[in-house]
């Protein structure tokens, strides 16, 4: 089918929509979800459509995800609406100690098919309590997935991937993306958990990115170009499971690589991939690996700060100046 043009939320609000008319045991719960329709209007219409199966709860994110576990327990797949990453340190519990660890701890015996979306990241002048990018946490929290989409295509490709796997997902979509206008397949797309896609080929450097750092990144490699540097992007979509084969193919053959997240850099999700690249692939780099990520602050209200901690553009290019001028 054709691909047309259309946002990341109108990308995840036709996933559901799908998702949703063809099996009965989807259902989505969190806060204002009817009222306002999603804090980014992206559940808008979906109560009229499948009525009692948008559910809105009062303020309690650990309620909201121990119904959302013991739900995906006896045989639902809901979406737990976190309006904003941030408040998942209200459930941390819920998600870290049970959601995380029930399949495990029951031998295998339950299934816990429960996707958490969590808007994440900075740039809209939130302050430090609305602002976090935190999927390093959940990587480092063995049993659950973590996904992070750039583009709408993936927004709406990973979405059903993530609805119908059968393990925990956390779906961290950066708050900016929403709006983001891109192709989008029609009808059934499915993007896999655990596979990652090069946005730009080239031959000179590896930027591995995901989530806002896409849009970095190939604006990046655009200023490269024009300075003779061919930059190779790529977007990890899922990170964990890790898509480390294509991380490893492009790195053999640019033999230097940069790792951005907007996530600030110490113990930031850049400092797996950069430990792994330096383990497996030590004998391939003509560089150290490098990171680009924002300052190790609470995120500012003002303005100004908030584009001083957070990295750009030009960050990236020095950075690439950096390995490939050795």
């Amino acid at each position: 089918m054709a691909d047309r043009v259309m946002s990341s939320s109108a990308a995840l609000a036709e996933a559901l929509q799908e998702e949703m008319s063809i099996d009965e045991t989807i259902f989505i719960i969190g806060e204002d979800l009817i009222s306002h329709g999603g804090i980014f209007g992206q559940f808008k219409n979906l109560s009229e459509k499948f009525p009692g199966r948008v559910i809105d709860t009062p303020i309690s994110e650990t309620c909201i995800i121990g119904a959302g576990l013991g739900a995906a327990l006896t045989g639902m797949r809901p979406l737990v609406d976190m309006h904003f990453a941030d408040f998942v340190t209200c459930a941390m519990d819920e998600i870290a100690n049970q959601t995380a660890k029930i399949r495990y701890m029951f031998g295998g015996q339950v299934k816990v098919p429960l996707v958490i979306w969590a808007p994440d990241g900075a740039g809209l002048r939130a302050a430090a309590h609305h602002s976090q990018s935190l999927e390093s946490w959940f990587v480092h929290t063995p049993g659950i997935k973590v996904v992070v989409p750039s583009e709408p295509a993936d927004v709406k490709g990973l979405t059903k991937a993530a609805i119908r796997d059968d393990d925990p997902v956390i779906f961290f979509q950066h708050k900016k993306l929403f709006a983001k206008e891109g192709p989008v397949p029609e009808g059934e797309h499915i993007v896999p958990l655990g596979k990652a896609s090069v946005k730009r080929s080239g031959d000179h450097v590896t930027l591995i990115t995901y989530g806002s750092g896409l849009y970095m990144c190939l604006e990046a490699s655009n200023e490269l170009a024009r300075m003779g540097i061919e930059a190779e992007v790529i977007d990890l979509r899922t990170l964990k499971p890790l898509d480390f084969d294509t991380i490893a193919r492009s790195v053999k053959k640019t033999n230097r690589a940069v790792v951005v997240h907007e996530a600030c850099l110490s113990g930031g999700f850049g400092a797996e991939v950069a430990a792994r690249i330096g383990s497996e692939l030590f004998d391939d780099l003509d560089a150290p690996v490098i990171r680009v990520a924002a300052k190790d602050v609470p995120m500012p209200f003002s303005p100004t700060l908030e584009d001083f901690v957070l990295p750009k553009v030009e960050d990236i290019i020095k950075a690439v100046q950096q390995v490939t001028y050795r």
